[in-house]
């Protein structure tokens, strides 16, 4: 079986919530990470997404260490919506 993993940073500008997490988490750059495994079989190259973690930092006594938590894509993007709703209300606040 082939694995593959890519690596992407995502930027929150206000602090936020994903779900299945009780913690609010602070604005900032967060590592986001997917794994995918080639599907077999098939006449072309193809991957299904195995896997998306997000690599949250540390706070307080623990700042120097990290923490990857598996998260679906979809409360991800949603985290992600939220934030960019957040921050077209306050673009157009101060216009």
């Amino acid at each position: 079986m082939t694995v593959r993993s890519s690596e992407s940073v995502v930027t929150f500008t206000h602090p936020f919530r994903i779900s299945g997490y009780s913690e609010e988490l602070p604005e900032g750059d967060y590592m986001v990470v997917v794994e995918e495994e080639l599907l077999q079989g098939l006449s072309f190259e193809a991957y299904r997404r195995t896997g998306t973690y997000l690599t949250v930092q540390g706070r307080g006594n623990r700042a120097d260490s990290s923490e990857t938590r598996p998260v679906t894509q979809k409360a991800l993007e949603a985290a992600l919506d939220r934030d960019r709703m957040l921050a077209a209300e306050n673009d157009n606040s101060s216009a």
